[in-house]
């Protein structure tokens, strides 16, 4: 039983959650735009928001924290020359999830996430 025991697991032990969250995340700071399912957009908004709000405040220590997260030092790069001035002047609700029709061989609900 799971007695509690929170968060979502979407199905997969810790380390191939994170590494599908840091593939995710990163794929959504380069592209700015992802279809995925919908419970993985959901997994990923609050991961997503608190890297922009990170990305507000270009310092050292931020731009460390936010590579030993993402994968790519471009997608670093991105968060704090284009998102984080983007959003320097909003409190928070960076991105907006958009519900799409099942997928077909599976019928999984899909989403789109996406910065607002």
């Amino acid at each position: 039983m799971r007695h509690n025991r929170k968060g979502k697991t979407l199905g997969r032990t810790k380390e191939p959650r994170v590494a599908l969250t840091r593939s995710l995340a990163t794929s959504f700071v380069v592209y700015e735009k992802i279809k995925t399912t919908k419970a993985k957009a959901k997994f990923l908004r609050p991961v997503v928001e608190k890297l922009i709000t990170l990305g507000k405040t270009d310092s050292l220590h931020n731009r460390r924290q936010a590579l030993k997260f993402l994968y790519t030092e471009g997608a670093v790069n991105k968060l704090f020359e284009v998102l984080g001035p983007k959003y320097k002047e909003r409190k928070g609700g960076y991105t907006r999830i958009t519900k799409l029709a099942p997928r077909v061989n599976d019928g999984a609900e899909m989403a789109i996430i996406e910065s607002v």
